[in-house]
């Protein structure tokens, strides 16, 4: 190898070139790798790479002559995955124009499960980054195909988002998304713990949180706003910001949406709200408002991107004029503020 990185897509020499950790060895795939890869050619293989018939010896010695020439002109870089002198299955690299290399890999049949293929997929991350001019390696991956995000992932790729597509435009005719992973060259490495506490947090599941407002009047009417997005009313509140306090947040929303300067104060309830109409499920949290003077109202300064009315009214009207599972969570969280057993906990309202 070089001492220096070349540019991404610039040709390597191919002769001798041979990468291993020990357990797994990646040498540029040759015709003595063709029996194996008919042979553990599966219908499993076939599926994710969206190929509708078997592979024959004599079509794949012009794929691996077409491979000779684009690894010459430095425009994909094929190995054969080795393990115990057996060639267990493939892994490539193609350049993504200057700095970007995207891998992807293939097992063969009777060779899955054994860390190969994750394997594999970092040592070329590796070379990619350091031999190939890569800053940044990444890979797609139907999120269907659990296998191959865990490959991803253990080889050190953190999930940044999916693309979505048009059927026809990945791999698979009927994909209809594709799953983004990347390694940059400044990550820090994932055998220190913050490298592996950020690559967990690319894609441990996350949910969206909602903090809501309870204000209540002197005679028992709760604040509620009718939304220019919707027809029904909802307490005062909105999306808790990434890295935000939700208490915070709930002050936040009532401030930028009605103008009113009031401190959220205890959680009287966390809603769960399962999908709906669009919506990924979310978390609600119903934080107290205190008890106002009626004319607290006449103090609003409606955000009328947002908020068309707001006004205190009685349980019949927010049962009225609220959708059934926020006129739930308005009881529920009344009766948690009246039994003094705050937080409570409920789902779609109680």
């Amino acid at each position: 190898m070089s001492d220096e990185p070349t540019a991404a897509g610039e040709p390597v020499e191919r002769d001798g070139l041979e990468l291993t950790d020990g357990v797994v060895t990646l040498r540029p795939f040759e015709e003595s790798d063709i029996a194996a890869h008919v042979d553990g050619e599966d219908d499993e293989a076939r599926l994710w790479l969206g190929q509708p018939g078997p592979s024959t010896r004599d079509g794949m010695l012009d794929v691996v002559q077409r491979w000779r020439r684009e690894w010459a002109a430095g425009e994909r870089h094929t190995f054969a995955i080795h393990h115990d002198a057996v060639t267990v299955g493939t892994v490539a690299a193609r350049p993504e124009g200057d700095q970007t290399i995207s891998l992807s890999w293939l097992l063969y049949s009777g060779h899955r499960g054994h860390g190969f293929a994750a394997r594999a997929a970092r040592l070329l991350a590796d070379f990619s980054l350091a031999e190939l001019g890569a800053r940044r390696v990444q890979a797609e991956v139907d999120p269907r195909n659990a296998a191959s995000l865990r490959v991803a992932t253990r080889a050190g790729l953190h999930r940044e988002g999916v693309r979505r597509v048009v059927l026809g435009m990945a791999d698979r005719p009927d994909a209809t998304g594709m799953v983004i992973l990347s390694r940059l060259a400044t990550d820090t490495p994932t055998s220190e713990p913050e490298g592996f506490r950020a690559l967990l947090n690319s894609f441990l599941p996350r949910k969206r949180a909602i903090s809501q407002l309870l204000l209540r009047d002197r005679a028992g009417r709760v604040l509620i706003c009718r939304l220019t997005y919707k027809n029904d009313w909802d307490l005062p509140g909105g999306v808790v910001e990434v890295g935000e306090s939700p208490q915070l947040a709930a002050t936040r929303e009532v401030k930028e949406e009605l103008g009113l300067d009031i401190e959220a104060g205890p959680l009287l309830l966390t809603d769960w709200l399962p999908p709906w109409g669009g919506w990924d499920d979310a978390v609600c949290l119903v934080f107290d408002g205190g008890e106002h003077d009626a004319s607290l109202t006449d103090g609003i300064v409606k955000q009328a991107r947002e908020i068309r009315e707001a006004e205190f009214a009685t349980p019949e009207q927010v049962h009225e004029r609220c959708a059934d599972f926020t006129s739930r969570r308005i009881g529920s969280a009344l009766a948690s503020l009246a039994d003094g057993a705050h937080p409570a906990y409920v789902e779609s309202g109680g």
